[in-house]
């Protein structure tokens, strides 16, 4: 369950808790007509970069451009936590990173293992985010909604809303 006091003290901390804890989150090019598409992130808050695994031939990677900029979106396990994290993106083949995140799961997806020739890894350095984190107390939530429906002036108090800027 995502903290609203984490959200308030340790954002960014808290968002790269909540990226590193998801499966997969929705990446998407800037500025192109292409829908986002399902990615698995590993992130690496030291550097503000998160980092995919993916084929030479995929369309995203066709798409990207020297200066390209990217959209990352995260719903978290328990859907108390939303974020969209932007940023320039490139590819980036980085062997070390390679090893680094290497693990069962991705190795199912390149026959040729870490040398797979179609193996590549896109970089999206993280500069801009903001997340949404709402309360998981069911009691709360629905306190606050009976009390703005009583009050026309008064919006319930479910959340937090931040913005974050990263060098």
């Amino acid at each position: 369950m995502a903290s609203l006091s984490e959200a308030q003290e340790q954002p960014a901390r808290q968002l790269w808790d909540q990226v590193n804890g998801v499966h997969a989150g929705m990446l998407g090019i800037s500025g192109l007509d292409m829908h986002m598409q399902p990615m698995a992130p590993h992130a690496d808050p030291t550097t503000n970069t998160i980092w995919f695994y993916t084929k030479t031939d995929a369309d995203i990677v066709r798409a990207i451009k020297p200066g390209s900029r990217a959209h990352f979106c995260v719903i978290g396990k328990d859907h108390d936590y939303h974020a969209c994290l932007s940023g320039v993106i490139e590819v980036r083949p980085d062997p070390s990173k390679i090893e680094e995140y290497w693990s069962s799961i991705v190795a199912a997806w390149y026959d040729g293992g870490k040398k797979d020739p179609k193996l590549t890894m896109l970089s999206l350095h993280v500069d801009d985010a903001e997340i949404w984190v709402s309360t998981g107390n069911t009691l709360k939530f629905g306190w606050e909604i009976a009390k703005a429906n009583l009050d026309d002036d008064k919006m319930p108090d479910v959340g937090i809303k931040r913005h974050l800027q990263f060098a």
